[in-house]
């Protein structure tokens, strides 16, 4: 039977990119993110078409523990299984500590990190229960070091870190493995026109803004894709990578190298 993947916040970026990989791969796809319904229609039509898989969208606000328990179930309904879990959802904001407004961290920690956790704890029943399932965390370099300014977003992606060591050493021997991957700068749509903007306003070429953002934090001067991220996701999700569970994974350039 065609195995079936969840990914959060895949109606754009590194989601969409992951998504993409996995319907590659065989995957049905569960798209969930928020946008525009027509643009979200024509992702959604336009993967199953390319793929030849079957996709649904859930219109799941991750936030929402009760909004996460319904779009797994509604993805068991369209399917007949859930094999994996993408926990990708993921807001950011940045502020010195005393600063900090209580509501950004209120929300930042309820979607990067309880989102994750509600949607593992939803589907582990039934991945434990076929003997097989494989959940990938979206982590970040900011789950494993830290930047000024971004205290929310990075003890959500510490507590990621950590969450998925919990849940592999549960789950061990249950055919059921989870990962985290972390990832350094990824060029995304929203990168891209940043980059652009800074270019425009600093009078330099988008290939010296490139550099100088890249420089800040990672000793390799070229950004990661969402496909490269969708390939390593496909590959922990793969029988060969059976044995990988409780790894925090950087594609980061050398950034935590340091």
């Amino acid at each position: 039977m065609t195995k079936s993947a969840i990914v959060t916040g895949s109606t754009s970026g590194i989601g969409l990119g992951i998504a993409n990989s996995l319907a590659a791969a065989g995957y049905n796809i569960m798209l969930n993110g928020f946008g525009d319904a027509a643009e979200i229609e024509k992702v959604r039509s336009g993967m199953a078409a390319e793929y030849g898989i079957k996709t649904a969208y859930s219109p799941a606000d991750i936030s929402k523990p009760d909004d996460i328990k319904k779009m797994v179930a509604d993805t068991i309904e369209a399917f007949g299984s859930v094999d994996v879990l993408i926990n990708n959802a993921g807001i950011q904001f940045t502020a010195l500590v005393e600063d900090f407004p209580d509501e950004k961290w209120n929300a930042i920690l309820a979607i990067n990190l309880s989102g994750a956790f509600h949607g593992i704890k939803a589907v582990l029943p039934h991945m434990k229960k076929q003997g097989w399932g494989r959940i990938v965390n979206i982590a970040s370099a900011h789950g494993l070091v830290a930047s000024a300014q971004k205290v929310a977003y990075v003890a959500a992606k510490h507590g990621i870190v950590g969450m998925t060591k919990v849940v592999a050493l549960e789950n061990a021997n249950t055919g059921v493995t989870c990962n985290a991957i972390c990832p350094g700068w990824v060029l995304t749509p929203l990168v891209q026109k940043q980059i652009e903007d800074r270019a425009a306003k600093n009078g330099t070429t988008v290939e010296a803004e490139k550099t100088a953002l890249l420089s800040e934090k990672q000793p390799m001067h070229k950004f990661s894709t969402p496909e490269h991220l969708g390939a390593l996701a496909v590959f922990l999700c793969s029988d060969n990578g059976q044995t990988m569970t409780g790894v925090a994974l950087p594609m980061d350039g050398g950034w935590v190298a340091q």
